[in-house]
């Protein structure tokens, strides 16, 4: 399952959002790497800036590596991809009552209080995880894979 893969990814040592794009990356043509690499500056709500989550980011760039538009005028597959990046926020959003970082934290990572309110309290592993857990879940059952 990839919310398996996704955790494995994450408890690895990489941010949220590449810890779910990693796992769908080798299907959409990219290499880990350049999945990693692609995602890092969205971890923690974007550049530790604490807006929309990094696994929430991470499985859009996952739906819109399989499912994206390629061509400018393609009005059909922008449709397409935007209704599906649509259901995926919402039924996130409806899980996990949010989409958003600074919410499901409630510290500010930019500062030593946050940072130590963040370890002390294990968010990482307690909050971020479930997180990354149920975006990759979310992207494989819109995919209509088991989950």
């Amino acid at each position: 399952m990839k919310s398996d893969e996704a955790e494995a990814v994450y408890r690895s040592g990489f941010n949220c959002a590449q810890s779910v794009l990693i796992p769908f990356a080798r299907e959409g043509g990219l290499t880990e790497a350049e999945a990693a690499r692609i995602a890092s500056p969205f971890g923690a709500g974007m550049a530790r800036m604490q807006e929309t989550c990094g696994a929430v980011t991470g499985a859009l760039m996952a739906l819109g590596l399989e499912r994206g538009f390629e061509k400018p005028g393609d009005q059909a597959g922008k449709d397409g991809i935007l209704a599906e990046a649509k259901g995926f926020l919402a039924r996130f959003k409806s899980e996990l009552g949010t989409v958003l970082c600074k919410d499901f934290l409630g510290c500010d990572l930019n500062t030593e209080e946050g940072q130590a309110y963040h370890k002390a309290t294990n968010q990482r592993e307690l909050v971020c995880m479930n997180c990354v857990r149920r975006a990759a879940a979310i992207v494989e059952s819109m995919r209509g894979e088991d989950v």
